[in-house]
């Protein structure tokens, strides 16, 4: 089977349920079983890097059926040569490359001297996937922001040399993820967390061939070079700038490779008044190329919201199967975005919801009945049938919770080898 020659590069969520669909595509241009790796060195610095690397080979197991071996090239400078050259060896010998959030100046200082931006241009000369997301993606480019050092430091915005994959491909850019961020509230934290002000003064400092590749979260481009292609995939957009000049390119929409090489074509008839104006791309492919997009969730706690409110509207309705459907969905949420939730309190947001879920569905069946056994029965079966779900992924407190929380409305569950059975306590 001849490798394809993919580059794909994430904005953000890349081990969330927004990016499953494209993982799996891109899984199924592999041989199987396919050799895949984990290339860990851009969290390497963090304490729990052993638990990320968990968290993504998990997800790639469960979600997309791609066994991952880890590089395990955390440290790279002043670490054991031989140990170096086993991680070099899994990354040559991968036919599929996965790297993702952590420090980019980490990383390329980690990677300087050694053959790592070699092996991953040779795969996109000779045959494989390259898949880089947030942080290993800002060094995809010609140019690398130091975002933790500028935004969390405070240090004068400038420009770092990037590892230029890019350029391998004939563009020459600055690639910035997490374009759209809107973590600031009430300060501008677009563009990587830089704001139009700092963005402005950076793009200034670039020289006069190279723009700016912004894409947002939860959005990706697949860039195919054997097809000669680039595919925007995901929630949001992609963003050509050049000079202050934007185009956006919609989820969905097919460019031809060329227009990401010589972004002026579009953009050089466009009048620039000083401030930066926004040119929306009007090709998309067909309105059904962008509405899955619309569908996703930004977060677990969009997710939660959402979620949360359906439950209550079911509740008000008295439809029980509608709000236990929430309830599961929910539960299926908690595990889809576990691992994109590792370091925020997300998780134990959704957590708390799903717990004052099954709290309210237990406290429904008591209201305002004529006929318990008759009435509270579709209540108390969805709850159990919730319990064998949770129990099935291993979460017993949250069984445990259920079953207390029956109790203490005198509804009595007992476990046996048919499965659950209850009534009420006499």
């Amino acid at each position: 089977m001849t490798l394809p020659r993919i580059l794909t590069i994430m904005g953000s969520g890349e081990t969330a349920p927004t990016m499953v669909t494209t993982h799996r595509m891109l899984a199924a241009k592999l041989p199987k079983p396919a050799r895949a790796t984990l290339l860990d060195t851009p969290y390497g610095f963090q304490e729990n890097a052993p638990e990320l690397a968990t968290k993504a080979v998990e997800y790639f197991s469960t979600s997309i059926n791609i066994t991952l071996d880890v590089a395990g090239l955390t440290q790279m400078i002043g670490a054991d040569a031989l140990a170096v050259e086993r991680g070099l060896q899994l990354v040559a010998d991968a036919q599929y490359v996965f790297a993702g959030p952590g420090s980019p100046t980490y990383a390329l200082r980690q990677w300087a001297g050694t053959p790592l931006a070699g092996l991953l241009t040779k795969k996109l000369r000779d045959g494989g996937i390259v898949t880089f997301a947030s942080a290993a993606a800002l060094t995809l480019g010609r140019f690398t922001l130091p975002v933790y050092e500028i935004y969390k430091v405070g240090e004068e915005p400038r420009w770092l040399e990037g590892l230029n994959i890019l350029g391998e491909v004939g563009i020459n850019a600055a690639l910035i993820p997490h374009y759209n961020n809107a973590e600031g509230g009430h300060h501008d934290t677009r563009f990587c967390y830089m704001g139009e002000r700092r963005l402005s003064m950076l793009e200034r400092e670039l020289p006069d061939d190279v723009y700016v590749l912004g894409v947002d979260e939860h959005t990706g481009v697949v860039i195919d070079i054997d097809a000669q292609t680039a595919t925007v995939v995901g929630k949001g957009v992609l963003t050509i700038r050049v000079k202050g000049v934007s185009t956006e390119i919609a989820s969905g929409e097919v460019l031809p490779l060329d227009r990401l090489r010589q972004p002026l074509s579009k953009t050089q008839n466009v009048a620039h008044s000083g401030a930066p104006s926004v040119v929306a791309s009007k090709t998309a492919t067909s309105d059904a190329a962008t509405k899955p997009a619309d569908t996703f969730d930004s977060n677990l706690r969009q997710a939660t919201d959402r979620l949360n409110d359906a439950f209550t509207q079911a509740i008000t309705a008295g439809d029980a199967d509608s709000a236990a459907r929430a309830a599961l969905d929910l539960d299926d949420a908690i595990a889809g975005w576990s691992i994109d939730t590792l370091q925020s309190d997300d998780a134990d947001y959704a957590r708390s919801v799903l717990r004052s879920m099954i709290t309210r569905l237990a406290g429904a069946a008591t209201g305002g009945l004529r006929d318990p056994r008759e009435v509270v029965g579709p209540f108390v079966q969805v709850l159990l049938d919730l319990r064998v779900q949770v129990r099935a992924d291993k979460r017993f407190d949250l069984s445990d919770m259920i079953r207390d929380r029956l109790a203490e409305i005198n509804v009595e569950v007992r476990d046996t080898p048919q499965g659950a059975e209850w009534g009420f306590r006499n």
